[in-house]
C-alpha cells in the first residue's frame, strides 16, 4: 500500500490550528447548534424571497388541472402534453382535458429500445470498455427525454386522452419496469456483440433485434397495457354539449382536435460555454428515440435573447415547454425557485461562487427537469417572477405551481421552447447552417 509523503498528506495540525479561533466563537457554537438541530436548509432559508415572490402575475394562461407524474421521470411528457392541452381546450371549448402520458410512454420506451439496439449494431467494432460503449450500455432505456424526441413521438405515434390508456402501476413507479427492460437490452447487447464476433452478418444482426424489439413490446403491453389502434371520444364542452367521434385512430385525434404544427417551433438553449458559440444549432451523438425521426436540435443564445423569446410567448397567451436544472435553490413545500434563497454563504461563511458557465462545465449542474412557463409578472423594469405549472401533484408547490424568480430564469433555465417567427433574421440564418455534433456526454445531452 502506497503510504502519503508528508507534503501530500492532509495536514490536519495546520488545519485544526486555522479553525480552532472560529470555533471558540460564542456565534459559531450557537450556529453550528442550530445547523445540526434544524439542517443547513432551513437555518440558510431567506424570508425575502417567501415576502417578494408572491403568487400573482400581471399575465397569466388559464391551464387544465395541476397533473402528477408520481415516481417517474416523465417530466418532458407531462410538459409537452400539458403545453398541448391549453391549445386544444380553447379549439373545442373544453374545460378539464388530459391527454395519456402512459401512451406516449410506451412509444417511447419501445422507441428508445430500438435506437440502443441500433446503436450497438453501429458500436460492435468498439471496445467494450471503451467510453462509447460504456454510456450506451449505462442507461438504454430511462424515462427522461427532449423536446424534439416529444414531438418524434407525436409524429408518428399520435395521442389520446388519457382514459384510453390510463396510468398503471407501473407507469407510476417506473423503477422495476426499467430495470428489467435494462436487463433485457443488456442481454440483447452481448448477444449482438457475440453474433458479430462469429461473423453474423448484418441483415442477421437485425434479425436478432427484431425479435428482441417483440420480446420488449410485450414486456411493455404487460407493464402499462397495449395502446389501442382506434377509439371513441366522447366528451361534454364548457356548454354541457355532448359530443361523439367515433373510430379515431390516435393520429387522427391529434390532427383533429390538438393539429398544432410543431415544426414551426425550435428548441432555444442558453449555454454560456467557452465550446458553444451564441448564434450556432447543436446536435449531442446517440441522443434520441426515433430512429429516421428528428435529431435533438439546439439553438444558442444568450440568457437576454432566450428570455425575451419565453416573455413574447407568455404574453401572447401560449405556454412555453422549458428545461432547467429545479433541485438548486428551489424550496419544494413552497414551490420557490430563486438564485438566493438560501444564504449558505452567509449562514457558513465560506464561498460557493461559480458562473452558469462553470457549473455545467464541472459538472455541477445540468438539465434535470422540463415544466411549463404559464405566467409572468411584468414591471417597468421588465420581469420579476414566472408561474411555473409542475407536475409533481397538486400537493407540491403553491398548489402545484411553483414560483420563479427573474434571477433564478438567468442561472438554472437552460433550455425553452418558442415558436420560429420570434427569432431575428440573423438566428433564423443559423438555424439553416449544419449542426455542431456534440459528443453524447455533453452537459447539453442531459434529458430533462
Amino acid at each position: 500500500m502506497q503510504v502519503e509523503s508528508a507534503t501530500t498528506a492532509a495536514p490536519l495540525d495546520a488545519i485544526r490550528q486555522r479553525v480552532a479561533q472560529r470555533n471558540g466563537d460564542p456565534h459559531t457554537t450557537a450556529l453550528r447548534n442550530a445547523i445540526v438541530k434544524n439542517g443547513i436548509q432551513n437555518v440558510a432559508l431567506s424570508q425575502r424571497s417567501a415576502i417578494e415572490i408572491q403568487p400573482t402575475f400581471s399575465h397569466e394562461i388559464e391551464t387544465g388541472p395541476i397533473t402528477n407524474q408520481q415516481r417517474s421521470g416523465r417530466c418532458w411528457i407531462f410538459a409537452g402534453l400539458n403545453t398541448l392541452r391549453v391549445i386544444m381546450a380553447r379549439k373545442h371549448n373544453l374545460k378539464d382535458v388530459e391527454l395519456s402520458q402512459t401512451y406516449a410512454m410506451f412509444w417511447d420506451k419501445l422507441e428508445k429500445a430500438n435506437y440502443f439496439l441500433e446503436s450497438i449494431i453501429e458500436t460492435v467494432d468498439e471496445p467494450l470498455d471503451g467510453r462509447l460503449v460504456a454510456w450506451l450500455l449505462d442507461s438504454p432505456l430511462q424515462d427522461g427525454g427532449q423536446w424534439d424526441m416529444f414531438v418524434n413521438l407525436l409524429e408518428k405515434y399520435g395521442a389520446v386522452p388519457k382514459h384510453v390508456m390510463p396510468e398503471t402501476a407501473q407507469s407510476t413507479q417506473t423503477m422495476a419496469m426499467n430495470r428489467l427492460l435494462t436487463i433485457k437490452l443488456r442481454q440483447g447487447a452481448a448477444t449482438l456483440r457475440e453474433r458479430h464476433a462469429a461473423g453474423a452478418t448484418d441483415a442477421e444482426l437485425r434479425t436478432i433485434k427484431e425479435e428482441l424489439l417483440a420480446d420488449v413490446y410485450r414486456l411493455l403491453c404487460l407493464f402499462l397495457g397495449e395502446p389501442p389502434t382506434t377509439f371513441d371520444y366522447e366528451y361534454r364542452d364548457k356548454d354541457k354539449q355532448f359530443h361523439r367521434d367515433p373510430g379515431l385512430t390516435p393520429r387522427e385525434f391529434y390532427e383533429k382536435y390538438v393539429g398544432v404544427d410543431l415544426d414551426e417551433y425550435v428548441s432555444v438553449i442558453n449555454a454560456p460555454t467557452a465550446d458553444k458559440p451564441f448564434g450556432r444549432t447543436y446536435t449531442v451523438q446517440y441522443l434520441g428515440n426515433v430512429r429516421g425521426g428528428r435529431d435533438v436540435l439546439y439553438l444558442n443564445v444568450d440568457v437576454g435573447t432566450l428570455k425575451s423569446y419565453v416573455l413574447r410567448q407568455v404574453t401572447s397567451d401560449e405556454p412555453v415547454w422549458f428545461g432547467c436544472d429545479v433541485g438548486k435553490m428551489m424550496d419544494r413545500d413552497s414551490g420557490l425557485l430563486d438564485a438566493d434563497l438560501y444564504d449558505y454563504e452567509g449562514v457558513l461563511g465560506t464561498s460557493f461562487d461559480l458562473t452558469k458557465a462553470q457549473r455545467l462545465d464541472l459538472g455541477e449542474s445540468r438539465m434535470t427537469h422540463a415544466m411549463v412557463i404559464t405566467g409572468v409578472n411584468v414591471t417597468d423594469e421588465g420581469p420579476n417572477r414566472w408561474k411555473i405549472e409542475n407536475s409533481w401533484g397538486k400537493e407540491s408547490g403553491h398548489e402545484g405551481f411553483l414560483l420563479m424568480a427573474d434571477d433564478w430564469f438567468d442561472e438554472y433555465v437552460y433550455q425553452a421552447v418558442v415558436h420560429k417567427s420570434y427569432l431575428s433574421d440573423e438566428l433564423r440564418r443559423g438555424l439553416e447552417q449544419p449542426p455542431v455534433v456534440l459528443p453524447p456526454w455533453d452537459p447539453m445531452g442531459a434529458l430533462a
